[in-house]
């Protein structure tokens, strides 16, 4: 899968189900996305979207959860 900031959220969990669990090693504020709220807002979000509400560069939030799924 390519990872880029269009990237949806519920594609990337879609193929990576268990990277849910990783965004809070991430980042603390991804926590949210484990939320009744988070979880609708999963459906439309992209990665974009995500480091524009969490203040984390996009390119690091790409490269971090790139690793993430290499390292499994």
């Amino acid at each position: 899968m390519n990872i880029n900031r269009d990237t949806k959220l519920a594609d990337l969990f879609g193929n990576y189900p268990w990277l849910i669990d990783e965004l809070a090693t991430i980042n603390d504020k991804f926590k949210m996305v484990k939320t009744p709220m988070g979880k609708i807002m999963l459906k439309k979000a992209t990665i974009a979207e995500m480091c524009k509400k969490s203040g984390m560069d996009e390119a690091t939030l790409i490269s971090e959860i790139e690793k993430r799924i290499e390292r499994r």
